[in-house]
């Protein structure tokens, strides 16, 4: 995809929706961790259920610690994984806990430490709880990416080194989220409603739809 057209791939996005946000529920960088830790190969739908009965009752690592591993689990119990996630949280949680006095670390290192905590979570907290232009590749940017031309890759890792690369300074702050929103409802990964899609002129997909819902 030409730099012009980037340009104007997010400059549509972005009319149609100026401030895009994660649809997970968290108001705390604490509860956005958890939140992201518990979406894995899951929906934000099946976890905004769970964490709306959880974070009421415990929503800070020392409140979480204290509900224990098993209590944990009879909150999100819904959630696919839910073992090794409430595993991961517990022991996430002591780390805060102990070596970051309870609070969310700002620095990737830190957050790659946490045990659950890859680079794409990391990625999200640092983007949308405090605010840093990085781009965290799940399964929807990664296709949208190829598909459309936008920055295309063999690995996660290839198409977050590009998209950091060709996406435009100004848009790169909330590109992750125009990107994952438009993969999960519009270029759909068995039927992309490219009848609907606003970048359709500018997609290199060669095996466009006229589907539009």
């Amino acid at each position: 995809m030409k730099p012009a057209d980037r340009i104007e791939f997010f400059r549509r996005l972005r009319e149609l929706n100026p401030h895009p946000t994660t649809e997970l529920e968290y108001t705390t960088p604490f509860e956005l961790l958890a939140a992201v830790l518990l979406s894995a190969q899951a929906t934000d739908v099946g976890v905004n259920k769970a964490t709306r009965r959880l974070f009421p009752v415990a929503n800070t690592p020392a409140g979480l610690l204290a509900l224990g591993e098993a209590g944990l689990k009879g909150y999100i119990n819904t959630i696919g994984l839910y073992n090794a996630k409430a595993a991961n949280l517990i022991a996430t949680c002591r780390i805060l806990v102990e070596r970051h006095d309870g609070e969310v670390p700002r620095d990737r290192e830190s957050l790659e430490a946490l045990p659950g905590v890859g680079r794409k979570t990391a990625n999200v907290v640092l983007n949308t709880a405090f605010g840093e232009p990085t781009i965290a590749v799940d399964t929807h940017i990664f296709r949208v990416s190829n598909r459309t031309g936008l920055a295309p890759g063999k690995s996660v890792d290839n198409v977050e080194h590009k998209l950091l690369k060709v996406v435009p300074a100004e848009f790169k702050m909330d590109a992750h989220h125009w990107l994952i929103l438009h993969g999960r409802y519009v270029c759909k990964a068995r039927k992309p409603l490219c009848g609907a899609c606003p970048v359709r002129d500018l997609c290199r997909f060669k095996d466009k739809t006229d589907a539009t819902t």
